[in-house]
């Protein structure tokens, strides 16, 4: 299908912005350090300092690096506490992510057994 100028049809914008919104939280989520940060504010908020200190093996720069890439991705928020910054779990973008991608493939895959077994 084209648009009346020949062109494929562009998609809206909130559809970009939602695949963008995606792509930043796999990101996100493709590094195994990251994942265990995010397990890390699972259990409570930390400190900046004290994420920090949760990751010995990593220098300060690099924990803030992938601070960053999960503050991008909505997957963490920081909030001023006094001198301190206290950071925290947004699981919101995981669950869309799993409304959008795994639950309905995990439907698809459990109508799909359903009709093996039926026909069997």
């Amino acid at each position: 299908m084209s648009s009346s100028d020949g062109n494929p049809p562009v998609a809206p914008p909130a559809d970009h912005e939602r695949a963008d919104a995606d792509d930043a939280v796999f990101k996100a989520l493709a590094s195994p350090t990251r994942r265990r940060m995010l397990d890390v504010l699972k259990a409570s908020d930390r400190s900046t300092g004290e994420l920090c200190a949760a990751f010995p093996e990593l220098d300060r720069t690099t924990v803030l690096q992938h601070l960053r890439v999960l503050e991008r991705a909505e997957l963490v928020t920081g909030r001023r506490v006094g001198r301190e910054r206290r950071l925290a779990l947004a699981p919101l973008p995981i669950k869309r992510l799993h409304d959008r991608w795994i639950g309905e493939y995990a439907r698809a895959a459990v109508d799909l057994l359903d009709r093996l077994d039926s026909n069997s």
